[in-house]
């Protein structure tokens, strides 16, 4: 087996609880409260600018040119993804430029950054998988029984799209192709993923 696949089973508890959580349960019915999306919208627009960031330091680190070439185009997908948040945020009315983060969301980015800036290049990818195959199972979890003509039904369907899988499978390519089965890799994936479920809990828990 891989290790991207080692580690995603490994967690498989974590992923279980994002998709069983109330907010994204809210997405998948369209039951979710527009002002907790509104919230979400504006956290995790900020947290994607972090997460670019973060490819570019692994760009910066790679060990040859293609991975660098891969690292620079996941960038990109991040950038398109933002330019989605920001045509959630005219419509949900949130001005992105002005977000200040949560707690839930500030742990997260400064443990991407601190990780990316301080660590090696295999416990960063290890520290930025989760979110994008977290994402891509979220989305073909609640696409399995058709996208639904409701407020969040584009969730849905940018996140169950074969092109973001795709994204996901390439970070994971790159998880095998340059991350050592260590202690530390595994401890930064699983914490990264407990980020992922306390992000989702925290924009849940806003009135």
């Amino acid at each position: 087996m891989t290790l991207s696949r080692t580690l995603w089973q490994a967690n498989a508890d974590l992923a279980e609880a994002c998709l069983q959580n109330p907010f994204v349960q809210g997405i998948a019915d369209g039951s979710l409260p527009r002002a907790r999306f509104a919230y979400y919208v504006g956290q995790d627009a900020f947290f994607l600018e972090s997460f670019a960031r973060a490819y570019a330091v692994c760009a910066a680190r790679a060990p040859d040119w293609r991975a660098f070439g891969e690292f620079h185009e996941l960038a990109a997908g991040v950038l398109e993804e933002l330019k989605l948040h920001g045509r959630y945020a005219d419509g949900w009315g949130v001005d992105i430029a002005s977000v200040q983060p949560g707690q839930a969301t500030r742990l997260y980015v400064d443990f991407l950054i601190s990780t990316a800036w301080s660590r090696d290049l295999g416990e960063t990818v290890c520290a930025m998988a989760p979110c994008m195959c977290l994402y891509a199972y979220l989305g073909q979890e609640l696409a399995a029984k058709g996208i639904p003509d409701h407020a969040y039904g584009d969730w849905i369907r940018t996140y169950s799209d074969p092109e973001f899988a795709a994204l996901a499978r390439r970070l994971e390519a790159l998880v095998d192709s340059h991350v050592a089965d260590t202690p530390a890799n595994r401890a930064a994936y699983r914490y990264a993923m407990d980020c992922e479920r306390a992000f989702f809990q925290a924009a849940w828990a806003q009135p």
